[in-house]
């Protein structure tokens, strides 16, 4: 097998980017690869999930995540097995004084005084440059501006129209290509399953796969391994955030050791500095006080 290897059935989580988080339900239907219409979303923490695919002999079906119902209903509704039942009869025409409008111009209604000005106008200011040579440049005009008095479109109030009949409805008749077909949900000789992976970033697991025609055992089976493997997760888990949260407390108190040493040596260098500061004062003061202009005024 390969990836354009021939399937019936292509069932489970798809994750690509943040967007794309749902789970696949692909139906082989006389060659045909058919997508579910609906959306069924997946999970994407870090725990195992089972994904659980129960096809009906009513051609009906359910998709289960943790033996949850995430999904559910017809297969001959959410899938394009078949053509529509109903189509729009080819025969029938809207009729010409068919009037579907809702709303009308009121007749009576009518555009008021000053609705009339444009929207742009010459500009009263502006003046022809003295060396504009209409021989040359052609004949001069205006600038436009935005016109003061410009009140906007008018639209005559709309109204009930009272000769609307509603939306015509396409009559229907049965599709003639339409035929039923009671097994869409069986399939009688499947010879292999598998995965079809394709991963971007290392680190999913795919395992245990179970095909069967009891599902009660199927949800069984999976919820004593499920809850086997979660359990071991979280407590794998619990332990790797507990490892984690101690680390970062080390660093962070590392950390703060080392601001608190920094802070400790830039306040001894300042109180140095201070009293070296202080020391040369005392000596200057000592060598104006013998200087023979102090004695004198002594």
């Amino acid at each position: 097998m390969n990836g354009d290897s021939e399937y019936y059935v292509m069932f489970g989580p798809d994750i690509c980017g943040p967007a794309t988080k749902k789970v696949h339900v692909i139906f082989n239907y006389k060659g045909k690869n058919l997508l579910i219409k609906k959306e069924i979303r997946c999970k994407d923490d870090e725990f195992t999930h089972l994904y659980t695919l129960i096809l009906n002999p009513d051609n009906t079906y359910e998709v289960l995540i943790d033996n949850e119902r995430a999904e559910g209903g017809s297969l001959e509704e959410d899938w394009d097995f078949l053509p529509a039942k109903k189509i729009n009869d080819p025969a029938a025409k809207k009729p010409e004084d068919w009037d579907d409008r809702k709303k009308i111009d009121d007749p009576e209604d009518s555009k008021p005084e000053g609705y009339d000005k444009p929207e742009h106008i010459p500009d009263p200011d502006a003046e022809k440059p003295e060396d504009w040579d209409d021989e040359v440049d052609g004949e001069w005009e205006p600038p436009m501006i935005d016109n003061p008095d410009f009140k906007g479109e008018w639209k005559p109030r709309q109204i009930d129209n009272p000769a609307y009949k509603g939306e015509w409805v396409h009559p229907q008749i049965d599709n003639p290509d339409y035929s039923a077909d009671d097994n869409l949900y069986l399939y009688k000789d499947i010879g292999a399953v598998g995965f079809d992976l394709w991963q971007v970033k290392a680190g999913t697991i795919f395992d245990n796969i179970l095909v069967t025609d009891d599902a009660k055992h199927a949800k069984e089976f999976g919820k004593g391994h499920l809850d086997e493997t979660v359990a071991a997760e979280k407590k794998m888990k619990d332990a790797q955030d507990e490892k984690e949260k101690k680390e970062r407390e080390a660093e962070e108190a590392k950390k703060k050791a080392e601001e608190d040493t920094k802070e400790g040596e830039e306040e001894e260098e300042e109180e140095a500095d201070e009293e070296t500061a202080d020391a040369e004062a005392d000596e200057d003061a000592e060598e104006d006080s013998d200087s023979p202009a102090a004695k004198e005024e002594l």
